[in-house]
């Protein structure tokens, strides 16, 4: 589609969760038995599936969330951050009890450690009314593992019906059953969960490992990039932005949230690989989740002046 700018534009859909980060920042996270004394404290809307929305959004794709939130404050501010984000929040709903939450520690070299609790989360088991047709409307469909698995394959299987670009991002790592892998076109692990998912720790090896299991593959490096292949034994290698990172907590759901709204829009792989490593460039140079998540302008910007 094209948008009023004469920019081409693409529908994505998130089915995935919602939560609210609670962040504290400290010099140096505690070890196991340490307490430590952080210096500030903020809370910030987050989830995969809501930081890959709000991504995408930005980012300048037309993006519907569908999960759920409790029916508490936390609830209420996911809902409207969403919506402040251009997200269309009709395929979120309210579950009984409290909204999910992610307490997370930040330390002064921008990396963390992360406790995700469920909560509302837990109820997005299967597909509600309206759930297939909001995703057969979509150009792409982005998955993780912050809910329950049924879900994601109840949604996975409505995407390929459809014909719908179906995406996964395998977090938490867990291995995957076939009738999720089957479902899948395009996997973004990052190092770690690629080496969950084949045994083998160095990215070049997992690949092609992973290759055999889905179409497409994209394993994210951190601060070495990226690594791209499909089984027409095309492959990239797109290195990272040079940047003082200060919070890397939502770096790879930006990057996945802008190289989905970067596919759909036409851009190719190679272009939309260096758009999502320049959106994930930006948002761990700030702090928070959501809050860090760049605007297509400003990634358009970055690209330009690197």
């Amino acid at each position: 589609m094209v948008g009023d700018d004469g920019r081409v534009t693409t529908s994505v859909v998130v089915f995935g969760s919602c939560n609210m980060d609670l962040v504290a920042y400290v010099p140096v996270a505690p070890k196991q038995g340490e307490t430590v004394t952080g210096r500030e404290f903020r809370t910030v809307p987050g989830g995969k599936g809501a930081n890959q929305a709000i991504a995408a959004a930005k980012a300048g794709a037309e993006t519907r969330m569908i999960g759920a939130v409790g029916g508490d404050e936390f609830g209420d501010e996911i809902r409207r951050v969403l919506q402040d984000s251009t997200v269309d929040t009709r395929g979120l709903r309210t579950a009984p009890g409290r909204s999910g939450t992610a307490h997370i520690v930040v330390d002064d070299g921008g990396d963390n450690s992360i406790v995700v609790i469920p909560a509302a989360n837990g109820s997005v088991d299967a597909l509600a009314d309206g759930d297939e047709a909001i995703i057969a409307g979509s150009d792409s469909l982005l998955l993780q593992l912050e809910i329950p698995q049924s879900g994601v394959v109840a949604a996975a299987a409505a995407g390929k019906r459809n014909g719908v670009r179906v995406v996964l991002t395998p977090a938490p790592a867990v291995p995957l059953p076939e009738d999720l892998l089957r479902e899948v076109d395009l996997l973004v692990p990052n190092e770690h969960e690629a080496a969950v998912l084949t045994g083998h720790d160095d990215a070049r090896r997992a690949l092609p490992a992973l290759l055999e299991l889905v179409p497409e593959v994209v394993i994210t490096l951190g601060a070495r990039g990226c690594v791209y292949g499909n089984r027409d034994g095309v492959r990239h290698e797109v290195p990272a932005f040079d940047v003082q990172a200060v919070d890397t907590t939502a770096a790879g759901d930006t990057f996945v949230g802008v190289l989905s709204a970067s596919l759909g829009a036409g851009a190719e792989v190679p272009e939309a690989l260096r758009r999502a490593a320049a959106g994930s460039a930006l948002s761990v140079q700030r702090n928070g989740a959501t809050s860090a998540m760049p605007d297509r302008e400003e990634i358009d910007r970055f690209v330009a002046n690197a």
